[in-house]
């Protein structure tokens, strides 16, 4: 029976512990900065919308010159994008950081 009571113990431990990590994951979800949908607009923007309520729209064209960058000026390839868990991909080779384009962005009103 005291095995019974000890048992109970950590079984509320770890309820408080999973309950904790909830509250956990809902506070880092709403602190990292994510890209929620993204929609074509024109030429090489792509209005983004952020995990914060925030639209902006980024111009891919001043960035598309550096790197494996250049592959986005192909605009069969640039159109076939997709959102990963965090920002904008592209095959999965090409993912800009949700902060830069937040910050580089042009919001949208």
């Amino acid at each position: 029976m005291a095995l019974k009571g000890f048992t109970s113990i950590l079984d509320l431990r770890q309820k408080a512990l999973y309950l904790l990590c909830l509250k956990f994951v809902d506070f880092m979800e709403n602190k990292i900065l994510r890209v929620t949908s993204a929609e074509y607009i024109s030429g090489y923007v792509l209005r983004l919308t952020f995990n914060n309520g925030e639209v902006r729209d980024f111009d891919f064209a001043k960035i598309f010159d550096k790197g494996i960058l250049v592959k986005l000026q192909d605009k069969s390839y640039f159109l076939n994008f997709r959102l990963d868990p965090y920002t904008v991909d592209w095959n999965n080779e090409i993912g800009i950081a949700p902060e830069y384009l937040y910050e580089e962005g042009v919001k949208v009103a």
